[in-house]
């Protein structure tokens, strides 16, 4: 499955994997040196914790080249009248008549937790490009839904 990510996006990961190779890693090895400094490297925590952080480093350089070389990139420009990146936009469950407005935006600024869900979940598949009004059935992993488009918020 190919991640769906904004030029904006790919532009902040360029951005923090820079910062990570040039200033993190440096600093990550200098702390590896000073810990392995300490003597017996069997017992020292402060190497092991260090030798942690660096490998955290590295992984994540590694996700986000992935996440570049494999993603795929899209528009944020949308209609005025239709569901589209970084737009709230006011829905309703018509199976318990409960209302909510989410915002949909890309696999990197997902967070759930502030109503942001990604192009990709099912809601927000389903949402896309469509139009107050429509009223459309979501398929998830935990069974089918329907939901309204009540309001397009820029």
């Amino acid at each position: 499955m190919r991640n769906f990510l904004s030029s904006e996006d790919i532009e902040e990961m360029k951005k923090e994997i820079e910062y990570r190779k040039v200033f993190e890693r440096k600093r990550l090895i200098e702390d590896v040196k000073e810990a392995r400094a300490h003597g017996d490297l069997s017992e020292n925590f402060e190497y092991k914790a260090a030798k942690r952080e660096r490998g955290k480093n590295e992984s994540r350089i590694r996700y986000l080249e992935r996440m570049i070389k494999t993603g795929k990139v899209i528009s944020t420009e949308s209609k005025i009248d239709e569901v589209g990146l970084n737009k709230d936009v006011r829905i309703k469950f018509l199976d318990d008549d409960f209302e909510q407005i989410f915002n949909i935006v890309t696999t990197m600024k997902t967070d759930a937790v502030n109503s942001k869900i990604s192009i990709e979940s099912p809601l927000g598949k389903a949402l896309f490009k469509k139009k107050v009004g429509d009223i459309i059935q979501v398929e998830s992993p935990e069974g089918s839904y329907e939901v309204e488009i009540l309001e397009i918020i820029e």
